[in-house]
């Protein structure tokens, strides 16, 4: 029984809590990014650049049954061995762009909170408010 209040204890912490929103909004925030690289950058890439698929680059390892289609998808189907290092290519390219992405935004991010106002320094009292400390506490002593 103790272990299992203990659980609970741990389970409901501060740290949890936000870590497990974290990881949510990680996942949800990993998807954005993905159709950001996949669906706007990816294609004005392959625009200026030319076609960037590496995905159908790959060595054959075994035997091709006859009849069976040299794609990658037909080989993997047909249960062929293959070293498929163009989709290697495409999903390190893939990060690194989408590394780049969240490091800009990071990066703003931060630029945004250096650029915060300091708060205002709190404003001195009047002369005429100073003087009048003085005299009470003055008049305080004995």
């Amino acid at each position: 029984m103790a272990m299992l209040a203990e659980f609970r204890e741990f389970a409901i912490k501060g740290n949890v809590v936000d870590l497990a929103v974290g990881v949510i909004i990680g996942a949800a925030f990993g998807k954005i990014v993905d159709s950001l690289v996949g669906d706007v950058i990816m294609p004005v890439v392959g625009a200026i650049f030319g076609k960037l698929d590496f995905s159908n680059l790959f060595v054959v390892l075994g035997q091709v049954p006859p009849s069976t289609a040299m794609t990658l998808d037909a080989l993997k189907k047909a249960g062929v061995p293959v070293l498929a290092y163009g989709n290697f290519i495409t999903v390190a390219v893939n990060f690194v762009l989408l590394a780049f992405i969240i490091f800009l935004m990071v990066k703003q991010i931060n630029r945004l909170r250096r650029e915060s106002p300091p708060p205002a320094p709190v404003a001195a009292p009047p002369e005429d408010v100073v003087l009048l400390r003085e005299i009470r506490d003055s008049l305080r002593r004995p």
